[in-house]
């Protein structure tokens, strides 16, 4: 409670102005605190992603890098730690996602394991197919996100795609297994790549209008974990339409 009322006044004291208007129509809370979360959450995601642009940049422009993974058995096994780290960090993380600075800790390991990994991805694509994806992820988020601010303050409320997109999700998954061991060929990859790209449409749409609505103050770590794994896995959907399209 007293590190929620510190969070509240450095908020209002930083951003808040009192005239703030309310971000949607059955708003309660002081529209001051909640644009506060907000810019905090957006500011994670905007370190987050400059951290992986950095490191995806260095492998991919270091190849000896890349080489040493794919070359190696020793290398293989990194490149396998660095797959799964991501995932077990995210257990610790979502327990400790309130405790400072152990979130920020976990954080960091959460996002730059995830950075190598992507751009293991990226050393092996051509810099078109990488350039086109960035591009048009940028533009989807920025218009999902803009939209979805538009629709809060006119009273949309989008928490009913939360089943719809977890249902979609395991879909994908079980697809994705399924091509792993009965590969569908060029028209496969890009049906899967379409189909994930729908999907983290419907979640950034979905996670933008909890962030806005739902979120508590003290879940800001979770919030720009779920946003930043909606940005990545767009960028990898797209990619992966890119790449079978450019074969």
């Amino acid at each position: 409670m007293m590190w929620n009322q510190a969070y509240r006044k450095n908020d209002v004291e930083s951003g808040g102005s009192g005239g703030a208007q309310p971000l949607y129509p059955a708003m309660m809370e002081s529209p001051e605190l909640r644009w506060g979360f907000i810019r905090k959450v957006y500011s994670i995601i905007a370190i987050q992603l400059l951290a992986t642009i950095a490191v995806g940049a260095v492998v991919v422009s270091v190849r000896p890098i890349s080489h040493f993974f794919v070359s190696s058995t020793g290398g293989l096994a990194v490149y396998i730690i660095l797959i799964i780290t991501p995932f077990i960090v995210l257990c610790p993380l979502y327990y400790y996602h309130q405790k400072h600075p152990v979130n920020y800790i976990l954080l960091g390991i959460f996002t730059i394991s995830l950075a190598f990994a992507i751009g293991l991805t990226c050393a092996f694509t051509s810099g078109k197919v990488i350039l086109e994806s960035v591009i048009l992820t940028a533009a989807v988020v920025v218009s999902l996100t803009a939209y979805t601010f538009w629709a809060a303050k006119r009273g949309h409320d989008f928490n009913f795609l939360g089943p719809f997109l977890f249902g979609a999700l395991m879909v994908l998954i079980l697809f994705a297994i399924i091509q792993i061991f009965f590969p569908l060929g060029k028209i496969g990859v890009m049906i899967y790549g379409c189909v994930a790209s729908i999907i983290f449409c419907g979640y950034i749409v979905y996670d933008t209008d909890n962030l806005i609505k739902r979120y508590r103050y003290d879940e800001y770590i979770w919030a720009a974990v779920a946003l930043y794994l909606d940005i990545i896995n767009l960028f990898l959907s797209l990619l992966t339409i890119f790449q079978a399209a450019d074969r």
